[in-house]
């Protein structure tokens, strides 16, 4: 319960998550490799060294071992570095020792050792990049130039190695003109003021505009158009208008366009007018305004990203126009046009316009694969849901074999040191390529040990041999059906928010400050503490899973209650807010699924799809009533002229 963009993944939800009492029972080997750690914190090598012999054996040898190195850094021996990464061949720590290596090897311009080292990295870390690139340029290889431009192109700050690489170029006179305010451009669209700032000093000397006049456009940039118009023959005044245009088009769209119509666009070359026409469409077809295909029409035949044609078929789909959204899967390239979602809407395009047979091929493509999208094309060809078989139960001597891979063993010790991203991180390396009978035993091995989100996520990962009881896992499902009797919410529906909000890990915290089975903020939890007068509430019970489910299913009713008992637009409302969640049900009723595909926010919309997919297979594996889920997604009512903010959190934008 956030405002958007709080987690992705389930691995960034436990970043500083703390369990209440952990520490107090650690075992007295564990409790060393704490003081370890406590140790290279405080960057005390001394301490470290002392501590590195009492931790012989231990699963975390290799961390207290790379502490070690990493403090050395750049002056540990190339035997030294190389020994480690020979002991520790294929784990992560040896892969993130390479790149900590290669960083300072950069750093210091080693280039014939950088470059004896850098094949076998294989991590993606922009700045060992950088300095790869670097490397090569030194060397006299300006083929590095073509290959900077992913990096110059990305839109955030250009890491130190970065801007090393970029100003040697630049002085090589290897940046152009238009590569610069190329770049300018994509840190304006990313709304990155800072960043934009910085990079002015790319620019070429004769069109360097004021820092200030930057900060003016990102601060009011309907102001730019009220003063007297800018010479457009110039280069940094056309760049300037764009980026007005660019800002505006954040907050209003729709002015946006007026303005650009009606004043400017003459003034500008035809790829500058399909760059600007492009940019309105996506921004408009994020605020779901239908004139959004009128402007991707106006942007004339660019070549569209995946990303661009995905909006372009979004707001066709608000539109049912399935032509259009036929249209634009067509463009897409082969490996997104086959993502599930791009699959099932593909197929109602064709059922729409009147090619039932097409339609049933796309349908069946996904029908037999367990998520959103694999459902609803099942229930598009009629396929009635049963839990698939359940898997013979991994044997004791599978599960053994699980706990002796020493990178289990490790993350289950990081797990027990409260140490969750180093842990998740892993388990992830650990179970990539393992077969389905493995990843069973494993994820037998996270249930044993309490590690639920690692049970559910491991199960999650099988082909052909299933155990949906893992799959979705319920701990604390007295308390929490309590919960949900008590708050009238259906059970399967709370479990299907609590799987996708923390996994079911109580001491889950992320960096927003959500924190427990729900993830509830503290402005929310102290709302509700007001509301229901709950007795002796403090901030430390807000991991307590009675006190967060009691907290989490109050403020879920009460979403429910806004959205007219829709469970689609209160799971919305829960990840990004109820105003937010309003705004998008739009003027018309839409189809559930409609709108779920439309939410402009990725981070919710993929959070909406899952919750509601849990909530049917948690209703199946419980033996729940057995509703298809399309009949769950229902339609979505109009918001209405009257509606009104009962609770405001979160800030205005995302």
């Amino acid at each position: 319960m956030r405002r958007a963009l709080v987690h992705a993944a389930v691995a960034t939800l436990f970043l500083g998550a703390f369990v209440p009492g952990r520490a107090a029972r650690l075992d007295p080997e564990d409790a060393v490799f704490v003081a370890a750690r406590n140790a290279f914190e405080a960057r005390s090598k001394a301490r470290l060294d002392a501590l590195l012999p009492r931790l012989k054996g231990h699963p975390l040898e290799p961390y207290a071992e790379y502490w070690r190195l990493f403090l050395r850094l750049p002056a540990a021996t190339t035997e030294e570095l190389r020994a480690f990464l020979d002991k520790y061949p294929d784990t992560p720590l040896a892969e993130q020792l390479r790149g900590d290596w290669l960083k300072a090897l950069g750093r210091s311009g080693r280039w014939e050792q950088f470059s004896l080292e850098y094949p076998a990295f294989a991590g993606d870390d922009p700045e060992v990049t950088c300095y790869a690139l670097l490397g090569r340029w030194k060397r006299g290889d300006t083929t590095a130039v073509a290959d900077f431009k992913p990096v110059w192109n990305a839109p955030r700050d250009l890491p130190e190695a970065c801007a090393a690489f970029a100003s040697e170029i630049r002085g090589a006179g290897l940046l152009s003109s238009r590569d610069a305010w190329g770049r300018f451009r994509i840190l304006v669209e990313a709304d990155l003021l800072s960043a934009t700032k910085r990079h002015l000093q790319y620019l070429p000397r004769d069109e360097r505009v004021d820092p200030n006049r930057v900060s003016s456009i990102f601060r009011s940039p309907r102001n730019f158009f009220k003063k007297p118009q800018a010479d457009l023959a110039k280069t940094a005044e056309r760049e300037l208008a764009i980026a007005a245009v660019t800002q505006l088009a954040d907050e209003d769209p729709r002015t946006a366009a007026r303005i650009w119509e009606a004043g400017l666009v003459e003034a500008f070359t035809a790829e500058d007018r399909g760059y600007v026409w492009l940019l309105l469409a996506m921004r408009g077809a994020r605020r779901h305004l239908p004139e959004s295909l009128d402007w991707f029409a106006a942007a004339g035949d660019r070549a569209l990203t995946d990303d661009q044609l995905a909006w372009r078929a979004r707001i066709a789909l608000r539109g049912r126009k399935w032509a259009e959204v036929r249209n634009s899967i067509d463009r897409m390239s082969p490996l997104a046009k086959s993502e599930p979602a791009w699959t099932y809407w593909y197929g109602r395009a064709e059922r729409a316009l009147g090619n039932p047979l097409e339609s049933r091929g796309y349908f069946e493509r996904i029908a037999a694969q367990h998520h959103f999208y694999g459902r609803l094309a099942a229930e598009e060809l009629g396929m009635a849901f049963r839990v698939p078989s359940r898997a013979p139960l991994p044997t004791e001597e599978e599960i053994a074999e699980a706990a002796a891979v020493p990178g289990l063993k490790r993350a289950l010790a990081l797990y027990r040191t409260d140490m969750r991203t180093e842990a998740t991180r892993e388990w992830l390396w650990t179970i990539r390529g393992m077969d389905d009978r493995r990843l069973l035993a494993a994820a037998e091995l996270a249930r044993r040990n309490e590690v639920w989100d690692r049970a559910i996520s491991t199960a999650d990962r099988t082909v052909l041999e299933h155990d949906f009881s893992v799959r979705y896992l319920a701990p604390y499902r007295e308390l929490l059906a309590e919960q949900a009797r008590t708050r009238e919410l259906e059970e399967p529906w709370v479990l299907g928010v609590i799987r996708q909000e923390s996994r079911f890990i109580t001491g889950a915290r992320s960096s927003t400050g959500a924190t427990g089975l729900m993830q509830v903020m503290r402005n929310t939890a102290r709302w509700v503490v007001q509301r229901t007068h709950m007795k002796g509430f403090s901030w430390t019970r807000l991991s307590d899973p009675s006190v967060n489910a009691a907290l989490g299913t109050y403020y879920l009713r009460h979403v429910l209650d806004q959205f007219d008992g829709n469970p689609v637009v209160a799971a919305a409302a829960y990840n990004a807010g109820p105003s937010r969640a309003r705004q998008w049900r739009g003027t018309e009723p839409i189809e559930g699924a409609i709108f779920a595909e439309t939410i402009p926010f990725g981070e919710t919309r993929d959070y909406v799809k899952k919750v509601m997919a849990n909530t049917f297979y948690y209703a199946a594996v419980l033996g729940a009533e057995a509703t298809p889920l399309k009949a769950r997604l229902g339609t979505i009512a109009p918001r209405r002229g009257s509606d009104i903010v009962a609770m405001r959190v979160w800030p205005s934008n995302p």
